[in-house]
């Protein structure tokens, strides 16, 4: 997964492997995708679009809460991911005086 920097540069995100997805974002916020995904080798992909999802809740509505869970649950996963890449690089850069010192209610 890429994301075009301010150069107009592809710059690599992440993998993805077996069992992920992406395109959750636009089909949440009905936004434009945020991402490029191209696969490397071959690859099986299955489509789930909002009128899809508008489908399993007009239908099956335990079926539209489980897959909006998961949708969400990888959202936090990749918040996290991205929360720790951050502090690690501003953790890696010279100090400049705008520390900011908070607590975490985290375990």
């Amino acid at each position: 997964m890429s994301k075009a920097g301010e150069s107009g540069r592809a710059i690599r995100m992440t993998g993805l492997g077996p069992g992920d997805f992406f395109g959750e974002m636009t089909l949440i916020e009905m936004q434009n995708r945020s991402a490029t995904v191209v696969a490397d080798s071959p690859t099986v992909l299955y489509e789930l679009t909002a009128r899809n999802l508008y489908t399993y809740y007009k239908a099956d509505i335990y079926a539209y809460v489980m897959v909006m869970q998961n949708i969400n649950r990888e959202l936090c996963r990749r918040l996290r991911r991205a929360d720790n890449r951050i502090a690690e690089l501003a953790d890696a850069s010279p100090a400049d005086g705008h520390r900011c010192e908070t607590q975490s209610s985290e375990p």
